[in-house]
């Protein structure tokens, strides 16, 4: 409706004009508004040039979108990215996807390397558990390049790159603004936000920025009450406030409402001086934590929002990153020299009894778990996970002058991230036999250090054939790979004894980090080299086509159950035809491109024997897609946005689910666990969305209504038949967001409704263990589709937000 209503104001307001005064002249009057878009900035390339002349698929949330749209988060600037999909099971925890190039990763901490890199300003920070979800105030702009990005972004960016650039100190003036604001979650609890930021000139030639903010997200899922009857124990387990003492029903937790709040803290500082004229340093320190309390996730067998689970949930996302940018000429070359330290810490405490109970209903699990007496306990288990990354990397590059018919940008990167991994599965009161020694109640450790290493000799050149009109590049990658993954991983020699690894496996007799030993240490290199071809035909100073063959790699690595082998790298090459033109007087632009991506030998993650990811590589894939943006100025005063992704992402050959002696993927089995022409998951056939903004005048003041739609079509969960059969699709769904506000003098204050009819739309639906285990069907009438959960939106949110600027 709001959207009908801006459209019709947009047609009838021109026309009224017109019957309401003298026919109107050829120029318009002095004092007339008129319609326009703005300029957009990148550094794609990593060069400064105008979106419009750039010859990639991008998409680019600027800082007025950004507070348009009131994008707080990961999942608020994703959903209107058409080129993105993702899943998530918290804050900080996310698989993102780009172009179909999805197999449904788990995210586990030992898992593949992601295939869409995520950076922040010049340093990448994906991490294998997800990429930082970083508070979005204060921000610049969200670059999105689609397609492989290998030749300037190297292994993090296989299928794309997401780029995060901050704003930064200007010594041009003082600058501050703080915005504080309160919402409302449907059948959750209130949250609030208040965030701030101040701009000080030290100097001319040297300015300080610092930006802090705080936010709490609001909790929307029940923990509801609830028990749990092991088969083998024979005793009952309770979440209920209260319990009957002394009998076999054991409390573990209370149960309670709005059980999934967060807590943001977080801030940045910022240092810029101007050396000279050609000379400059830009540092930044930045940090932030999360709290998130509960569980994202919810269980439909329950009801709408609910969850029961029996022990304490929480987790921890703390990091920081400090960096530093040097930027000069040499003579009339421009250097840059970017460097960035990163720190991150992530905890988990996580109720993994859903496991036991589905493994002691299926297999008599339980009947092995007792305490020092010799007796049957409580076999539930749960989970203090434990991740620790160090992240550095250094990047030195130069670049030609961009009006130069003959242009060049190369460098050299290196990076090094090293992630220390504790993960301590826990039943209380377990027997001394069954624990692994050194660590109370904890009948599986894993205790590993994962290293990868990166080092590279990156360009692109670029030469106009004929000046202003048409342009050849070529750009190329050479690129080293170091990954090494080793320590302990396993139960007590007392629990399993004839084990090929844990305790019973070690192979050296010497403590390993508090660990029994060391089971295992392997590690791959590999050297490579990727390419990209580029002709871009500039018909008109506004309207510019271009096709583009380019390669991404993902790097192969160590499977954390050692006894398996490596994984080798996966590559995919995209071919694209994309278009950037400007329409109207510069009131229109129209974006896209349609492509081909084949993707080879695609590493597969599963959960495997002991609920274990297991990593190998699966067999081809194809995607073929289209993406277009539209942006279009009607009026001065209706600005109308929306961008389309069109994918159809399948296997190009059975998937059997085991590798030759080589490594290499069978495809020719009698029952393939995915038969050729399956879709890949995660990623709909369509998404979309549109954005439309209404602002007019009051006096000498502005008022504005908007209205956003998304939408997203259906995804499979899994790739494989059987456990995308036991999961079940992620149906499609339309949500619908809606702002109105009022802008005078320095102040801002604006009423939002995101979704508004409370969709709930699936972002993610798993098991806690293998699916053919906890999702089983018709053997648990309590759970007759197996247990299954579901991470879903946010419901229907209503808030305000209050802003000033100085």
């Amino acid at each position: 409706m709001p959207l009908a209503a801006a459209i019709c104001l947009a047609i009838a307001a021109p026309a009224f004009a017109q019957d309401a005064s003298t026919p109107s002249p050829t120029a318009p009057p002095k004092d007339q508004k008129v319609a326009q878009l703005s300029a957009v900035t990148v550094t794609a390339q990593k060069r400064t040039e105008n979106l419009q002349k750039v010859p990639i698929s991008i998409q680019v949330l600027g800082t007025e979108k950004i507070e348009q749209l009131h994008i707080s988060n990961f999942d608020d600037y994703v959903k209107y990215l058409p080129s993105v999909s993702y899943q998530s099971l918290a804050p900080g925890f996310s698989e993102i996807y780009m172009r179909g190039i999805a197999s449904g990763g788990d995210g586990n901490h030992s898992a593949s390397r992601p295939s869409v890199g995520v950076y922040l300003d010049e340093q990448p920070v994906t991490t294998v558990t997800g990429p930082l979800d970083i508070h979005m105030y204060d921000i610049a702009r969200v670059e999105v390049l689609a397609g492989p990005q290998g030749t300037l972004y190297g292994a993090s960016a296989q299928a794309g790159a997401l780029r995060i650039i901050t704003n930064k100190p200007d010594p041009g003036g003082f600058a501050a603004s703080y915005s504080a604001g309160i919402d409302s979650v449907a059948n959750g609890g209130i949250g609030h936000v208040v965030e701030g930021m101040v701009n000080v000139p030290i100097s001319r030639t040297a300015a300080i920025r610092l930006v802090g903010w705080h936010e709490r997200d609001a909790g929307y899922v029940d923990n509801v009450a609830g028990t749990r009857t092991y088969p083998s124990w024979g005793g009952t387990v309770s979440n209920a406030p209260t319990c009957t003492p002394g009998s076999l029903l054991v409390c573990t937790h209370a149960a309670r409402k709005n059980y999934n709040s967060n807590d943001i803290n977080g801030a940045r500082a910022a240092l810029k001086v101007d050396l000279n004229e050609d000379w400059s340093i830009n540092g930044t320190f930045m940090g932030q934590k999360t709290t998130t309390h509960g569980n994202m996730a919810s269980d439909e067998t329950l009801g709408d929002l609910s969850i029961t689970h029996f022990y304490p949930e929480r987790s921890t996302d703390r990091w920081w990153q400090a960096a530093m940018t040097v930027q000069g000429k040499i003579g009339n070359f421009d250097l840059t020299y970017a460097y960035a330290h990163l720190k991150r810490d992530q905890e988990e405490h996580n109720d993994y009894s859903d496991y036991s109970f589905w493994y002691d209903t299926l297999y008599g699990y339980g009947a092995y778990i007792y305490d020092n007496s010799g007796a049957l306990i409580n076999p539930s288990q749960y989970i203090i996970g434990k991740d620790h990354y160090t992240m550095d990397s250094h990047e030195l590059r130069l670049a030609s002058p961009k009006e130069d018919r003959l242009r060049v940008v190369g460098g050299l990167f290196w990076e090094k991230s090293v992630h220390d991994i504790e993960q301590r599965y826990k039943i209380d009161g377990l027997s001394d036999a069954l624990t692994v020694p050194g660590w109370p109640s904890t009948i599986w450790l894993t205790e590993q250090v994962r290293t990868d290493k990166d080092e590279a000799v990156f360009g692109e050149l670029s030469y106009d054939l004929i000046p202003d009109t048409l342009t050849a590049t070529i750009g190329g990658r050479y690129f080293r790979a170091d990954n090494s993954l080793g320590g302990f991983y396993g139960f007590s020699k007392g629990f399993s004894p004839g084990s090929s690894y844990g305790e019973a496996g070690c192979i050296s007799p010497m403590p390993y980090r508090g660990a029994p030993c060391l089971d295992f240490n392997k590690n791959v290199k590999e050297t490579g080299s990727l390419g990209k071809i580029n002709l871009t035909w500039n018909i008109t100073p506004t309207k510019m086509v271009y096709a583009t063959r380019s390669e991404g790699y993902r790097p192969g690595g160590i499977n954390r159950r050692g006894s398996l082998p490596p994984y080798k790298s996966d590559y995919l090459t995209n071919y694209e035809l994309g278009w950037k033109t400007t329409w109207l007087n510069n009131r229109l632009s129209f974006n896209g491109s349609v492509f081909q991506e084949e993707w080879k030998d695609f590493q597969f993650s599963i959960l495997g024997a002991n609920g274990l990811t297991e990593i190998r590589n699966a067999n081809q894939a194809r995607v073929r897609g289209m993406e277009t943006e539209l942006t279009w100025a009607a009026t001065y005063n209706l600005q109308l946005s929306g961008g389309l992704a069109f994918y159809d992402a399948k296997l190009t050959a059975n998937y059997c689910g085991f590798t030759d002696a080589t490594g290499k993927p069978v495809t020719e089995c009698p029952t393939p666990q995915a038969p050729k022409g399956s879709r890949l998951p995660v990623t709909p056939k369509f998404k979309g969305n549109l954005v439309a903004r209404y602002s007019w005048d009051v006096g000498q003041n502005e008022a504005f209504v908007q209205g956003a739609v998304v939408h997203v079509g259906q995804r499979r969960s899994d790739l494989r038949t059987v456990e995308n059969g036991l999961i079940g699709n992620l149906p499609a769904y339309t949500t619908f967001d809606l702002s109105a506000g009022f802008n005078w003098s320095s102040f801002s204050v604006d009423l939002y409704v995101n979704n508004v009819f409370d969709e709930r739309a699936a972002l993610y639906r798993y098991a806690e263990c293998a699916a053919a285990t906890c999702a089983a069907h018709g053997v648990v009438p309590q759970y007759p589709n197996g247990q299954v959960y579901t991470v879903t939106n946010q419901p229907r949110t209503i808030g305000v937000r209050f802003t000033q600027n100085f």
